[in-house]
């Protein structure tokens, strides 16, 4: 079917659909089919194992699918390109473990991350241009780095280096984020403040947002998607697929 007969594909922004794909005849993804709309934030969980990395992957071109389509903006075949062109499109992805350039001021890792970048290196020794300055006021304001900025990043808590990746990401223009696991290792105060923050992320993007940590899913307050063995196993409001007979038994029982 092409885009133009199909509307949910032509309205997503992110489309996948019957996506597989093996590894040495471990089937990681069997069948995977899920739609996220524009400026959507989604949930993803599921027991180790389930194909939430491995979506992730070929999300972002790390890895191509054995089969199964898989749309951005409700045109792109994301299956033909690079990571590279992938990120130049608009995807975003952060890993669970937080990577910051931990010699450099908070400030500073905004400012190299920049889409727009004219020459960064070079700013690092001046002072950047005013549209620069604002928007990287923006991104401190919105992950509660503000009274951090002269800070080095390698002094920063947990919490907040994960804030940080988040705010390098944010500067680069994503249109999807892809967020993995980002509470992980968190105290409860910075799991709290980080569901607001992505909460606000998402009144201007779309992201998707892997986790285990039901509390934090729950106060993200959005529609939940479960994965078990490469596929969907439930979808809907956390309460539904929570109270899944399937679902505590492969995953919310243990």
């Amino acid at each position: 079917m092409s885009s133009l007969d199909n509307p949910i594909l032509t309205s997503s922004l992110l489309y996948l659909d019957g996506v597989a794909v093996s590894f040495d005849g471990y089937k990681a993804l069997r069948g995977l089919s899920l739609v996220l709309a524009p400026g959507e934030m989604r949930a993803i969980i599921g027991p180790n194992g389930a194909g939430k990395t491995t979506m992730m992957d070929i999300i972002t071109g790390k890895t191509r699918p054995d089969s199964g389509d898989v749309f951005f903006g409700g045109q792109t075949d994301l299956t033909r390109l690079d990571e590279a062109t992938i990120a130049e499109l608009g995807i975003g992805r952060k890993f669970q473990k937080p990577t910051v350039f931990e010699s450099h001021t908070v400030e500073d890792n905004i400012l190299l991350a920049l889409k727009d970048k004219r020459g960064a290196f070079a700013t690092l020794f001046g002072r950047p241009p005013a549209d620069q300055r604002e928007k990287i006021d923006g991104i401190l304001e919105t992950t509660r780095l503000k009274d951090h900025r002269y800070r080095m990043a390698a002094d920063l808590s947990h919490g907040q280096k994960q804030w940080l990746e988040i705010g390098m990401l944010l500067a680069q223009d994503p249109k999807l984020l892809l967020v993995d696991e980002p509470v992980a290792g968190m105290t409860d105060a910075e799991t709290a403040q980080t569901a607001e923050l992505l909460r606000e992320i998402a009144k201007d993007h779309s992201v998707v947002v892997v986790e285990h940590d039901m509390n934090f899913v729950r106060d993200l307050g959005v529609k939940v998607t479960v994965l078990h063995e490469g596929a969907v196993l439930a979808e809907g409001p956390l309460d539904v697929v929570s109270a899944n007979p399937r679902v505590i038994e492969v995953y919310l029982g243990r």
